[in-house]
């Protein structure tokens, strides 16, 4: 039976907190698609180069929850890196038992760093 694509996003989250490159090349489709705020489109070969190296100062990835809907999947995770905690939630596409798209929202750090019910208009509180 296929995997469905959260547990496809799962897989691919965990190498990457192991940096396990190899497990992870083996579920990115060759047309695979890359963005979040930083990045825009990239392909499978660009995403390895840029965005790889980034998951050298991760150590834990603990995923809060999925859902899927169709060939998406919706994952929201808490990692570790660089000694800060945060939050972020991704929709990751498959076809065919391969993910073929990757799209990252930034979301916060943990602790939050605006107080409890108030506003902040530094852009500085929020994550990368």
């Amino acid at each position: 039976m296929q995997k469905t694509t959260s547990e496809l996003a799962r897989e691919c989250l965990q190498a990457y907190a192991n940096k396990d490159r190899a497990a992870c090349e083996a579920l990115v489709a060759q047309d695979f698609r890359f963005t979040s705020p930083m990045d825009n489109g990239l392909d499978r070969e660009t995403y390895f180069k840029t965005c790889w190296p980034n998951s050298e100062p991760m150590t834990s990835c603990r995923v809060v929850q999925t859902v899927d809907v169709g060939d998406q999947a919706y994952i929201t995770y808490e990692a570790q890196a660089g000694g800060r905690t945060f939050r972020n939630t991704e929709l990751h596409t498959a076809r065919d038992g391969k993910l073929t798209a990757v799209e990252v929202y930034f979301g916060w750090n943990l602790p939050h760093r605006v107080a409890p019910g108030t506003h902040s208009d530094d852009t500085s509180t929020g994550h990368p």
